[in-house]
Parts: structure tokens; C-alpha cells; sequence
């Protein structure tokens, strides 16, 4: 399916490993020129070297070092690119705490990495979006903003915000050609979830046995059973910022192996 993306420019945030990566390589291959973000220049500079060795295109790529949730680095970042067709705001953080141990910076750092910092770069494009009357906003949220998990509470509640976050942009589109969504997967393999696991179920166990033990446990109602991969969940967030989802706004869309027992 040609999701006529050729000629659109799209920032990913957090592209440089895990979903964002994923996300920002399908993209790239569908025809866009992606910024890619990182917080070094080495990891940007040797996803771009990835991406070209596997399907060229290397003047479409270009990238951002920073650390977005750092006010400077977000106002940096759009100084020197201030105007884009597609914003991918997938930058964030997870953790697992008891509740008996959850402070308040527990919940302000988790809101402020997840919701404030998506925020201030969605605030900043959609206008420019709405001035040029074309654009694409999504939200990288998770199936634990509906699901919250009583070991990752300000987590699922910071991706609650960011679901209702996306919700409230859509409503100022009304009558656009401007979009903004969130996606939700589930349990997805990268190298954050990996150190995750770890942290959780103990260091040098097998990969594949962690996983089910953590699906099991944790997430008994998914149906696929398993860890999803990356570049399961990059086509949705692709056909989502393409002309072709035009009709698509304001939405929460799934891709979390069906572990939500809803069905809206």
C-alpha cells in the first residue's frame, strides 16, 4: 500500500532504539524525510548509518541530539526545525513501584517526562499544522493508561493524561485537515523493556522465558500471548500519520495483542 507520505517531513521523538525507531524506519522507508532524536550524536549517527545500509535514502535523515524533557533542549529542537508535517511525540519513561513506596516526585518526574514534554513540541507544531491546514499529531500512550497497573501508578496515569492530552488537541481541529491521535500498544521488546524485565524478574534469565513469565503474571488477558515487536506496531502509527487516515481524529487506537477485554 503506497501511504503517500513522499514529501512529508516527520519528527519521531526517542528514535533511536525500541518503537521510535521502528516507527521512524518505516517512515523513512514509506517516503518521508525523518529527524531523528536521541540524546547523543553517536546514536543518531549510527541509526542514520543503519537505515542508509538497509534502504538508502540517507538526504532524507537528519537528527537532533537532547534530552527533550529539558525545557532548553525542546525549545532547541524547534528553533532549528520549526516546522514539520508529521510529529511523533514517542519520548518517555516507565518504571515498578510498590505503592507503599510512591512518593510525589514518584508522579511529578513521571508527568512531566510523559505529558509535559510531548506537550510543549505538540502546542509548538500544531499551530503551523492548522496555519498550513495539513498535519498529523500522535501520542505514543500504552494500553496501561487504560489498564492501570497497581505496580506502575504514576506511569498508567501519566498515560491516561497523555491519551486525554491527545483527545483535547483533536477537538481545537475541528474542520481541518489536521489530526491528532494516540496509539496504545501493549508489551513491546526494546532495549528500555529488556533492562525493565530485568529489574523486575532478576537479572540472567532466558529472554523468551522472561517474557512469558511477565505476560502471565502481569498481563494474563492478552490474547497474542507474547511480547509484540516493534515493527508490529511502527505500520499502524505509519498508515495513522499518512493521508490515507484522514478520517481517523481524536482517537485511541489499539495495538496491545487485545489484552483490553473492551471492545471500545
Amino acid at each position: 500500500m503506497n501511504l503517500e507520505l513522499n514529501g512529508k517531513r516527520a519528527l519521531v521523538t526517542a528514535s533511536t532504539g525500541g518503537i521510535g525507531r521502528a516507527i521512524a524506519e518505516r517512515l523513512h522507508l514509506e517516503g518521508a524525510s525523518v529527524i531523528l532524536n536521541g540524546r547523543t550524536q553517536n546514536r543518531i549517527d549510527e541509526t542514520i548509518t543503519a537505515f542508509t545500509a538497509k534502504q538508502g535514502g540517507k538526504e532524507r535523515l537528519t537528527g537532533f541530539a537532547g534530552d527533550l524533557a529539558k525545557l532548553e533542549d525542546a525549545e532547541r529542537l524547534i528553533r532549528e526545525f520549526p516546522e514539520v508535517d508529521i510529529l511523533v511525540n514517542n519520548y518517555g519513561v516507565y518504571n515498578a513501584k510498590p505503592v507503599a513506596e510512591l512518593t510525589a516526585g514518584d508522579f511529578s518526574e513521571m508527568f512531566h517526562k510523559n505529558v509535559v514534554t510531548g506537550s510543549v513540541l505538540a502546542v509548538h507544531y500544531l499551530s503551523k499544522m492548522k496555519a498550513r491546514n495539513w498535519g498529523r499529531i500522535l501520542f505514543i500512550a500504552s494500553e496501561s493508561g487504560a489498564n492501570i497497573p497497581v505496580d506502575m501508578i504514576p506511569y498508567g496515569v501519566s498515560k491516561a493524561a497523555q491519551i486525554a492530552l491527545a483527545r483535547g488537541l483533536a477537538e481545537s481541529t475541528a474542520g481541518t485537515r489536521v489530526t491528532v491521535n494516540s496509539v496504545l500498544p501493549g508489551p513491546t521488546r526494546s532495549e528500555g523493556v529488556s533492562r525493565f524485565l530485568d529489574e523486575v524478574l532478576g537479572q540472567g534469565g532466558d529472554r523468551n522465558q522472561m517474557e512469558k513469565e511477565f505476560v502471565a503474571k502481569a498481563r494474563p488477558t492478552s490474547l497474542i500471548q507474547r511480547f509484540a515487536d516493534p515493527d508490529e506496531v511502527a505500520p499502524l502509527v505509519a498508515y495513522l500519520a499518512s493521508p490515507l487516515a484522514a478520517a481517523t481524529n481524536g482517537a485511541a487506537v489499539r495495538v496491545e495483542g487485545g489484552l483490553l477485554r473492551s471492545t471500545l
